[in-house]
């Protein structure tokens, strides 16, 4: 994705386009089976709701606390997830508030004015206020193979790593599933109650049966997940990012840019001048949904308004950054498939 945040290669590659979430990030640590069991071991302690947790993130580090922690601070769609699960976070960072003061996409339901928000855009970190609220654990994703916090300000990484333990889980090369269940298991071993999650978790699998059937139907019709920028189109592979490894996985046949296309975007997506957004013809474009981005209605570029799916109207939202409950994605896969369903051979 384009983002207005993403001025320079650097900095565009790590906040990414349309799924585009981090330049050159490598992240492996996450795959081993002790890291796997972290959640299991953690959900006795949080059982007994007392005693010591313990917890092992995707970077393979362990976390152990006296107690369940109580003060947890947590990057915005992090929190958002846990607040899914019931559990409510003290402080948040990441994109909270939009300019005109509501929540924005990634915040999810949480109430944000519940929340201390320490940062709401990009390199934006209070350290002051993070370390007022006594905070037990700090929680975040990670794209990279150093376990790059999502988020967390390099210059200040390391005062912020002294005052808390950090958990990380990873959102990088591989199907959504994976962190989906590694958010599940955190949840729990914070105590929370997952009977009714056990639902939202049967809607998300009769929902992925609903879209492999959709892309089964229609292979054919070739959808291309795209963001928008001021000044740049951005077309996303599927390789890298969690939701389309996954949609590709069940079916759906998406536009690729080549690999030496992807080059400048760290493998995550290729850039495009408007003047040739018409490069690849797609019967649905996925559009980048946050907040940083140019959301479709607004795009008045007259090259955008000639693509063959913005003239039949299939164009729908994507969320590179999903949350990962399994209740709010549950509809990112209703979406496409309705998409599918209903789409014609335009391109």
């Amino acid at each position: 994705m384009s983002n207005a945040r993403a001025n320079h290669l650097t900095r565009r590659g790590i906040i990414a386009a349309g799924g585009a979430l981090g330049l050159g990030a490598v992240l492996a640590a996450c795959g081993d089976d002790d890291s796997k069991s972290g959640g299991s071991k953690a959900t006795e302690s949080a059982a007994a709701k007392s005693g010591p947790w313990t917890f092992k993130d995707d970077r393979g580090t362990t976390v152990k606390l006296d107690k369940i922690p109580a003060n947890i601070v947590a990057f915005t769609g992090v929190a958002a997830a846990l607040y899914d699960y019931g559990i409510q976070v003290k402080g948040v960072f990441g994109p909270t508030r939009t300019t005109d003061g509501k929540a924005d996409v990634q915040a999810g339901d949480m109430d944000i004015t519940k929340v201390k928000v320490i940062g709401n855009v990009w390199d934006e970190f209070n350290v002051e206020k993070y370390a007022a609220l006594a905070p037990d654990v700090l929680i975040s994703t990670t794209f990279d193979n150093a376990g790059t916090l999502w988020y967390v300000p390099e210059a200040s990484k390391d005062k912020i790593a002294k005052l808390a333990p950090s958990v990380a889980v990873s959102v990088y090369d591989r199907q959504i599933t994976a962190p989906l269940e590694r958010m599940w298991e955190l949840a729990e071993s914070l105590g929370a109650d997952m009977t009714a999650a056990a639902d939202a978790k049967k809607r998300f699998e009769t929902a992925a049966t609903r879209l492999r059937a959709a892309a089964k139907a229609k292979p054919e019709i070739k959808v291309m997940a795209g963001s928008a920028s001021d000044q740049l189109f951005y077309v996303s592979g599927t390789n890298l990012s969690i939701d389309l490894e996954y949609f590709k996985a069940l079916g759906v046949n998406f536009i690729e840019p080549p690999e030496s296309a992807k080059a400048e975007g760290g493998g995550w997506y290729e850039s495009l001048s408007w003047e040739n957004v018409d490069k690849y013809q797609a019967d649905i474009i996925m559009m980048d949904d946050r907040s940083s981005t140019i959301q479709p209605s607004d795009i008045a570029k007259p090259t955008w308004k000639q693509l063959a799916a913005v003239k039949a109207g299939q164009v729908i939202s994507r969320s590179p950054e999903p949350i990962l409950s399994y209740d709010k994605c549950v509809p990112l896969l209703e979406n496409l498939a309705e998409a599918l369903e209903k789409a014609k051979k335009v391109a």
